[in-house]
């Protein structure tokens, strides 16, 4: 049953000319609740969040401090501001950007895109950031889905995106800039003739800054629409209230800055408070291992599965000692892992849960309140409960559905499946959790058919789509099955075409065959070939019947 009705918080003014991404925002009773009454959170009506994180820190004397490392270079805030204001001249100047406009950004982790996602939301546009693995087929929907007519693009990884422009009627310019530290692509060359001083858009403080784009058990993207203020409140909550940085902290992580949570922990809280960012484009743990002995880095974001690699690598020599604090996200944090990190290193590992449609972590543990096999508490200025499928809250110690409410939330970009994500003002987050009497919210499964493998986010009918378009290939049903190092991996059960072995040979090139059709990592690293999938008397696949044999053989 439905709850009152709710009134939606009054939008502020809005420096777009192009009213796209505020026009497809949900209907006010659709909204999320969004209690904004905490101090931190009161921003002016007004506010530009790239500006609030270069500009305004070189203003309060950091100029000269170190931002950003990467690619054998390190780039001071004066730097960094100048270099983003060079660029969004030319995006203004020279490909016609408008405020409001969509603007696709496709690069790996390096400075150069952190200058490009900057430059964007200071000409008042709205960031698309996407990861360089997605291919021409996926960078489609997205940019369909956000009708985004100018992306930049590293000019290392330009062909999928190039060959996704070719049959857009979205997408016109593709402009190449330099993800090493070279700058000779043409952004980088119509950005140096350009002044160090541009006067950013006056975007307002609700104004979409951000698309976050997620996958649904579907594989139909959507998009989660942030405002200015929003990628603010994430640093002046989260990463103030449960990470204290401060100006001498060095990050270092492993997360994409094309999801939400990598641009918040490597950009947007290290630049927030003056603090540095080293980043790496191969963020192994062997390579985050190299950055935290030489830099000394002191904050690590990153999954459990890479923190038990740099675990084995401390019994062979490695030096983790700087690290003050290892965040843990992505998927859900083992306890043995936590016990033993904390045994060898001496230093607190945070699990914690945040999802894209809440831009960042919402429920986490804290330095001298973690417990393993625990999550945490909300962070401040979050609620969290536990209910069932009809918004009642259940008993203490009872798994249900995780509910959650805050100053940031879901607010999907002309989706139905809003209704879906939202009801009666709480973010259903699709993850089914208990909460114990000490107040903490422990995890215990995805709510729905999410594959979730080493942190990323992987939607099984995406990967049968690509294994039936192989010629060999009759039916599939695709699973997450349990794995100690990946958490999960995607398991594929293939019903093969009359004729066709079912061998080694026959599994590698279907997996071939999905890394050249999608991202390469939502391959199947299992493939199980059988006579037949089980099925309802309808027809539709019984996929709880497939995980049953794979809890116990993956």
């Amino acid at each position: 049953m439905r709850g009152p009705p709710r009134k939606r918080l009054g939008l502020g003014r809005s420096a777009h000319v192009d009213t796209f991404a505020r026009d497809n925002l949900p209907p006010a009773d659709e909204w999320p609740d969004l209690p904004l009454d905490r101090k931190q959170f009161r921003y002016p009506e007004y506010l530009n969040a790239a500006v609030e994180l270069t500009d305004r820190m070189v203003d309060k004397g950091f100029g000269d401090r170190v931002a950003l490392i990467g690619n054998g270079r390190q780039r001071t805030y004066k730097e960094l501001t100048d270099w983003s204001n060079r660029l969004a001249h030319a995006l203004v100047e020279n490909y016609g950007v408008k405020p409001g406009n969509r603007v696709l950004i496709r690069s790996g982790n390096n400075p150069a895109l952190v200058a490009a996602w900057l430059a964007v939301t200071k000409a008042g546009a709205v960031a698309v950031n996407t990861m360089p693995m997605l291919r021409a087929g996926e960078l489609a929907k997205i940019v369909d889905k956000a009708e985004i007519g100018l992306a930049l693009c590293d000019s290392r990884v330009a062909d999928e995106l190039l060959l996704c422009a070719k049959d857009s009627r979205f997408l016109k310019q593709v402009v190449p800039f330099d993800g090493t530290s070279n700058h000779d692509a043409e952004l980088d060359r119509v950005a140096l003739q350009k002044p160090v001083k541009f006067n950013a858009v006056r975007t307002g403080r609700d104004d979409v800054a951000l698309l976050g784009f997620t996958s649904g058990t579907t594989g139909e993207p959507k998009a989660t629409a942030h405002f200015h203020r929003d990628l603010l409140i994430i640093a002046d909550g989260y990463a103030k209230e449960v990470l204290g940085v401060t100006p001498d902290d060095i990050f270092v992580g492993s997360p994409p800055m094309a999801f939400t949570f990598g641009l918040g922990g490597l950009a947007i809280f290290p630049l927030r408070f003056g603090a540095v960012a080293a980043l790496l484009e191969n963020a192994s743990p062997a390579n985050m291992i190299q950055i935290i002995e030489t830099y000394k880095a002191t904050i690590c974001f990153t999954a459990p599965t890479a923190y038990r690699a740099m675990l084995t690598a401390m019994d062979q020599g490695a030096n983790l000692s700087s690290l003050r604090l290892a965040v843990s996200a992505g998927e859900t944090l083992p306890a043995p892992v936590f016990e033993e990190w904390t045994r060898k290193t001496g230093k607190p590992i945070l699990d914690a849960i945040g999802s894209t449609e809440l831009l960042h972590i919402f429920i986490s543990n804290r330095v001298g309140d973690a417990r393993a096999g625990a999550t945490g508490r909300p962070v401040k200025g979050y609620e969290a409960r536990i209910v069932d499928d009809d918004m009642r809250p259940v008993a203490p110690g009872v798994v249900g559905r995780l509910a959650v409410r805050g100053p940031t939330g879901c607010r999907y970009l002309a989706d139905v499946r809003q209704k879906n994500y939202v009801r009666d003002g709480w973010n259903l987050t699709g993850d089914s959790f208990s909460r114990g009497k000490d107040g903490r919210f422990r995890f215990a499964a995805r709510s729905d058919d999410m594959i979730i493998s080493a942190g990323y986010n992987i939607a099984g009918p995406e990967v049968e789509a690509a294994l039936l378009s192989h010629p060999d290939v009759a039916e599939c049903a695709v699973i997450g099955a349990p794995d100690a190092e990946r958490g999960q991996i995607v398991q594929a059960h293939v019903v093969l075409k009359a004729g066709v072995p079912g061998d080694d040979e026959c599994a590698k090139d279907l997996q071939d065959h999905v890394k050249a059709t999608i991202a390469p990592y939502k391959y199947p690293r299992s493939i199980k070939f059988v006579a037949a999938l089980p099925k309802t008397q309808t027809g539709k696949i019984q996929r709880f019947r497939l995980r049953q044999p794979a809890q116990g053989n993956p």
